[in-house]
């Protein structure tokens, strides 16, 4: 498919996970794309930039880099995240602090910084990776459901504010997604075994999402294809949100 031809795109958190799985397909549909990451380690035709979304100097040079090396920007794709475990009362006000400031300020962070090249772009597009906690309550995810819900409201809020400017702005919410943090958490488990089959159970279809699931409901967002698509949040869950099934 080379429905991204001409485009380019950067992916933040673009060196991992759903992020890599991101950028490999917009790459392989004709996107031109710069990873913005803490690791650069990104194979061609990717384009690598050091970035840290939790510094404005950081993330200014690096979106000006991207945007330079490429020519412009079409495409954002906030993806950089991190995830934090526990009740509201788990997480010390620091911790609360630094999953706000990667989760929430760092997508505030890099729209910022590119929104003067998307409102020069013929067809803009931002994706924000959210979650399937911002619709529903998941326990020991209060810190990380929060940071989702505000990314959901500000994901309305930005897509009604340069829908004028022909800028569009969507999010996918995954459902529990096989990506490396999930396989750090198993890995703390008492019976990683046991705790990975009881994720896949809480979803419909009996399994994790993977990322290469969750990287092309943001590849058709991000499309021209959905050029009529602005301010919608689309699960990518295993049906986890919308689906009450019969126990056996």
């Amino acid at each position: 498919m080379t429905e991204f031809g001409g485009l380019r795109a950067i992916v933040t958190g673009g060196a991992s996970g759903i992020g890599l799985a991101t950028a490999n397909l917009l790459a392989e549909r004709g996107c031109a794309v710069a990873s913005l990451d803490l690791d650069t380690g990104v194979k061609e035709p990717l384009l690598g930039i050091g970035c840290d979304v939790t510094d404005d100097a950081s993330v200014r040079a690096g979106v000006d880099a991207a945007a330079g090396a490429l020519g412009g920007l079409d495409i954002v794709v906030n993806n950089a995240g991190i995830g934090a475990q526990g009740t509201v009362e788990d997480n010390d006000d620091e911790e609360w602090a630094r999953v706000f400031d990667v989760n929430v300020y760092g997508m505030v962070r890099v729209t910022r910084a590119a929104l003067p090249y998307l409102r020069r772009s013929r067809h803009a597009a931002i994706v924000n990776t959210c979650s399937i906690v911002a619709t529903a309550g998941v326990p020991q995810r209060a810190l990380y459901s929060a940071t989702k819900g505000a990314v959901l409201s500000l994901t309305l809020a930005m897509a009604a504010d340069h829908l004028a400017e022909g800028i569009r702005v969507t999010c996918v919410n995954p459902g529990t997604a096989d990506t490396p943090w999930i396989g750090r958490l198993l890995a703390r488990a008492d019976d990683p075994a046991a705790e990975r089959a009881a994720l896949e159970a809480r979803q419909p279809t009996g399994r994790l999402v993977s990322a290469d699931e969750v990287a092309a409901a943001i590849a058709y967002l991000a499309s021209p294809l959905a050029s009529a698509t602005t301010g919608t949040a689309l699960a990518v869950d295993g049906g986890m949100q919308g689906l009450r099934l019969r126990r056996p």
